[in-house]
C-alpha cells in the first residue's frame, strides 16, 4: 500500500476527517537517520502529524516547522513541511535505546519526556509567522498535539498517531486528525468518541490492512462517509544542494572562511536532515573569500 492522505467529511459534513498512511516516509527516515526502534516511533509520529498540518497549509510556498523538545533523552525532534505535504526533520539522539513499557510497547513517552513543549511555527505569507506554542502533556506526541490544537488553536480534536516497528524496520506507520465542525451537536461527537475508543490503534488497524476510507469509517462510526480528496501522497523529501551549502558558508565570513581553508585546506558541511555531505575544495573555498573581497 503506498503512503496517502485522505481527506472526508462524516456525519453530514459536521465531521472533519484527515487520515494518512506514512508507513514508506517513515521507513525511509528510519533509514536515512539510522534510528532506533523508540526513535523510529517517536520521530515517525511527528513527521505524521507534521504530514498533515503540512497539507493543511494553501500555498507550496507555505512552510510549517515543528518542534518538540522534552526532557527525555531523545533530545529535540524537528520536521519541517510544505503542503504537498514534503516532510524532512531531525532527531537530537537517534540512537536512543530504552526498555519496553509496563504495556510491552515502545516507550516513547519516557523516550521524548514528560516536560517540555512543542513549538509550531507556521510562514504562511503574512508580515509576521504564526507561532504557537503549548507545554507536552505525555511525550506521547498524539495527546501533545490534542492539547497543542486546544491551546494554541482553539480547535477540539482527536488525534491518533501510530508506528509499529519490528526488525525489518517500520511495519506501518500514520495517523488521523478529526475536528468537530462547529454545528456538529454534542451527540454527533459522542458518537465519535465511542467509535474511537472501539478502533483502536491506528497502527493496529494498517498493520491489517485497512484501506484509509475504511479507517475513517470506523473512527466516526459513520459508513455514508465523503471523501474530499483521496490524491494526496506524503514523502520525505529534502531540497538540500550544494548552492544552499555554498550559501551557508558565505554567510560564515571572510575571517573564519580564510581559518578553515589554513587549518583544513577544504570543507565538509552534512546536511541535518538527510545526512548527505558536500565537500568544498581549497579553490572553491579562495572563490568565496575573492567573492566576499569584492563586495
Amino acid at each position: 500500500m503506498k503512503d496517502k492522505i485522505i481527506k472526508v467529511l462524516a456525519h453530514k459534513g459536521k465531521i472533519s476527517i484527515t487520515c494518512a498512511n506514512t508507513t514508506k516516509l517513515v521507513e525511509e527516515a528510519r533509514k536515512i537517520h539510522d534510528l532506533s526502534p523508540v526513535a523510529t516511533a517517536a520521530f515517525g509520529r511527528l513527521l505524521t502529524i507534521a504530514s498533515i498540518m503540512g497539507n493543511e497549509m494553501k500555498n507550496q510556498k507555505d512552510k510549517l516547522t515543528v518542534q518538540v523538545k522534552g526532557n527525555g533523552p531523545i533530545g529535540t525532534m524537528l520536521v519541517t513541511a510544505n503542503n504537498i505535504p514534503q516532510v524532512k526533520g531531525y532527531v537530537g539522539e537517534p540512537h536512543v535505546d530504552l526498555p519496553l513499557n509496563e504495556f510491552g510497547k515502545l516507550d516513547v513517552g519516557e523516550a521524548v519526556g514528560y516536560e517540555g513543549y512543542i513549538n509550531v511555527i507556521k510562514d504562511i505569507g503574512l508580515k509576521e509567522p504564526y507561532i504557537g506554542v503549548s507545554p507536552l502533556v505525555s511525550g506521547e506526541i498524539a495527546e501533545d498535539f490534542a492539547n497543542y490544537f486546544v491551546n494554541s488553536e482553539q480547535r477540539q480534536s482527536a488525534v491518533a498517531l501510530g508506528v509499529l516497528v519490528n526488525r525489518n524496520g517500520v511495519k506501518s506507520a500514520g495517523g488521523y486528525l478529526i475536528t468537530p465542525m462547529p454545528d456538529a451537536t454534542e451527540e454527533e461527537i459522542s458518537k465519535v468518541e465511542q467509535a474511537i475508543f472501539k478502533a483502536g490503534a491506528m497502527s493496529k488497524m494498517l498493520d491489517e490492512n485497512l484501506s484509509l476510507e475504511e479507517i475513517a469509517k470506523k473512527v466516526t462510526g459513520d459508513e455514508d462517509i465523503e471523501i474530499l480528496e483521496d490524491n494526496i501522497t506524503p514523502e520525505y523529501k529534502c531540497d538540500c544542494s550544494k548552492e544552499h551549502m555554498k550559501d551557508a558558508l558565505i554567510s560564515i565570513g571572510k575571517k573564519d572562511l580564510e581559518e578553515i581553508l589554513k587549518e583544513d585546506g577544504k570543507a565538509e558541511l552534512m546536511c541535518h536532515f538527510c545526512n548527505k555531505k558536500y565537500t568544498f575544495t581549497k579553490e572553491e573555498l579562495e572563490e568565496m573569500i575573492s567573492t566576499l573581497l569584492e563586495k
